[in-house]
């Protein structure tokens, strides 16, 4: 009896997850496409251009480039020359629980500067960071009662710092795709590459998916403008774009899988060797783990891993105890929480986990 009782479970998990790997592979992932500035704020003028228009041909291009796959929903913040306030294009990302947000911008500057840049959310970089987000940042004083939507004061130094790990859990995401559309638009356009780098841009501050804010080139000089503001440009950029975010969401879909398996519990999940965490927050920062700088969630463990620190809750040999804690953590507002396996330390798939089981 007890034979046939464990092939009966094994088919059954067997079962469960081939269905869940159909399920991953059919789900629809949402992209959010933001065409930087429009209406009343034009963005830069550089040589007689308008980066609004210039933004907003270019995500259209990549959003109907997107859409021939089935996969994937696109979702814009625009689709014409009307102006949205920075806070509610992150609503509407944030309301559609997107997997993705890319904001489209062209840069400008003094000198005879060109090429193309992507940003990340963050503190480090140099100067120039901070000049170019403050500038793009400067369009909510158009915006009314703009002291009540964002902590922040263009002018003040004191805004760029305090950023929580609600974003910052998503950094390696946000490099990850980021670095994808910077090295196939220098490949790929032979734009001179500007590097993937950090800034505070508002607009990604307030958003809680991976997030990227894209810099095609400079209006402000001359041979780039004119590429720019071409429909030649336009077309190669939005394309090469569309292809660095199809691939992004291809390594998402495979990566799905494991995460989706989450919901397999068996009745008895006792070991020496296993362990379930429920993973909360990745960061380059080391915080403290007390309490308070994760929402109340108590008894945090921090992980070094490279360049990142990884922090996780509810360190359990139960599945089912690691299940109400991801609950927990989901509920406190860290909506990507997502439960990982670890045998005597090591890390190893959910999926095998539940098979030593």
């Amino acid at each position: 009896m007890k034979y046939f009782f464990k092939i009966y479970l094994v088919l059954g998990l067997f079962c469960f997850t081939s269905l869940t790997y159909v399920n991953a592979q059919d789900r629809q992932y949402v992209v959010v496409l933001d065409a930087g500035h429009g209406g009343k704020d034009p963005g830069n003028l550089g040589n007689g251009y308008k980066e609004k228009n210039v933004a907003l041909k270019v995500t259209l291009q990549i959003g109907k480039a997107l859409a021939k796959y089935k996969y994937i929903k696109v979702v814009y913040t625009r689709k014409k020359d009307v102006f949205v306030e920075l806070h509610d294009r992150a609503k509407i990302a944030n309301k559609q629980g997107a997997d993705l947000f890319i904001s489209v911008h062209c840069d400008s500057h003094s000198s005879n500067a060109y090429g193309a840049g992507t940003f990340v959310l963050g503190l480090s970089g140099n100067r120039q960071n901070l000049e170019i987000a403050k500038r793009e940042n400067s369009v909510i004083l158009l915006e009314e009662d703009y002291q009540k939507n964002y902590d922040y004061d263009p002018d003040s130094p004191e805004s760029m710092i305090g950023l929580s790990l609600l974003q910052e859990e998503n950094l390696d995401k946000s490099l990850s795709v980021a670095s994808f559309i910077q090295s196939d638009v220098v490949k790929n356009l032979h734009r001179k590459d500007r590097r993937v780098r950090q800034a505070n841009f508002l607009v990604l501050r307030q958003t809680v998916m991976p997030s990227v804010l894209v810099e095609l080139g400079f209006l402000t000089n001359k041979k780039e403008g004119r590429y720019l503001n071409s429909k030649k440009g336009q077309n190669a950029l939005a394309n090469t774009i569309a292809k660095a975010i199809r691939k992004y969401i291809d390594r998402l879909r495979l990566n799905t899988i494991e995460n989706t398996e989450d919901v397999v519990i068996p009745n008895v999940v006792k070991t020496d060797k296993i362990e379930f965490k429920t993973q909360i927050a990745s960061s380059r920062r080391k915080i403290s783990t007390k309490s308070y700088n994760f929402k109340g969630l108590k008894n945090v463990q921090r992980v070094r891993v490279g360049k990142y620190y990884k922090y996780y809750y509810g360190i359990s040999r139960s599945y089912k105890e690691a299940l109400k804690s991801q609950k927990l953590a989901k509920k406190k507002g860290y909506t990507t929480a997502f439960i990982a396996a670890f045998k005597n330390g090591e890390k190893i798939s959910v999926k095998e986990a539940l098979k030593l089981l």
